[in-house]
């Protein structure tokens, strides 16, 4: 029998990876809700398919943001009831959502085992995305930690608050001490003039520069805005309800920034959202045609 002749290989087709954005901030109103929705919004209007989980898992309020009342929550898929999936919820804009559960005290507290599922089950779906946005829960409690540790991207919000600052830095710190993130992308929310955003990322970074080994990038900022207030009343996304608005340019602004950040050419370890899509791109898979 003569030898196979290989005329060439090719390189089989995989599920491009996802770009995970992980929403986050040291401690509760600094806005980091409503960026996490009006980002996922700009993403979504500018032609990316948008998966928006709900991180605050005891406390969930995206689904408030957007005048929805879903059926089902995750609390629904921890219990088994039904799959992720099926509880995925999406806007007439075509953003999806997965709602959390509000005021169901086991959400808040689920333990490490629990958490990795949460994290891995994404790897199933078969709904075709470009990016999930992942609204964190405020603090350093166990799940603002792993969540944000299983994304590529961290997207800390801070504002001109000196309780801001402080919180912000002891969630960098955790993180970057105990969870090995090293590089944080910082916004800029509600200020009040052309420009402050710059400078307080100039603040933030020389306080940080200091004391820790990490990396930071001016994501950029979102002015005060009485748009982006009666948007959130409204219970609409201030990119739709009020389009030309000053808020609503920040966020197409971050928006297009966000939409070229580089994903990792593989998982940096066990827990991260997506990783077989990761390791597929990390390790193409090679077919042999004959």
């Amino acid at each position: 029998m003569k030898p196979v002749q290989i005329e060439g290989l090719k390189r089989s087709v995989a599920p491009e990876p996802v770009q995970v954005i992980a929403v986050t901030g040291g401690k509760g109103g600094v806005g980091k809700t409503s960026v996490a929705v009006n980002l996922a919004t700009a993403l979504t209007t500018a032609g990316r398919r948008v998966l928006l989980l709900d991180g605050d898992l005891g406390l969930a309020n995206v689904d408030v943001l957007l005048g929805m009342t879903p059926r089902y929550t995750l609390a629904n898929v921890m219990s088994g009831e039904r799959t992720l999936e099926e509880i995925i919820v999406k806007t007439p804009e075509g953003l999806q959502i997965v709602p959390a559960a509000s005021g169901v005290a086991e959400m808040a507290n689920l333990d490490t085992a629990q958490h990795l599922g949460l994290v891995q089950a994404f790897s199933s779906l078969s709904h075709q995305i470009d990016v999930l946005v992942v609204d964190t829960a405020a603090g350093i409690a166990d799940g603002v930690l792993r969540f944000t540790q299983a994304a590529q991207q961290v997207l800390l919000v801070i504002c001109d608050e000196p309780t801001s600052f402080t919180d912000a830095y002891a969630l960098v710190k955790v993180l970057s001490r105990q969870h090995g993130v090293s590089r944080f992308r910082v916004l800029a929310n509600r200020t009040k003039a052309p420009g402050q955003g710059e400078a307080l990322f100039a603040k933030f970074e020389r306080v940080t520069a200091r004391f820790l080994d990490v990396t930071l990038e001016y994501a950029g900022e979102i002015p005060e805005d009485p748009f982006l207030q009666r948007s959130i009343r409204e219970q609409k996304p201030v990119a739709l309800a009020y389009p030309s608005s000053p808020a609503a340019l920040g966020f197409k602004k971050l928006a297009a920034r966000a939409d070229k950040w580089p994903v990792p050419d593989g998982p940096r370890g066990n827990l991260e959202f997506f990783m077989e899509r990761l390791v597929r791109r990390a390790a193409p898979r090679l077919e042999v045609v004959q």
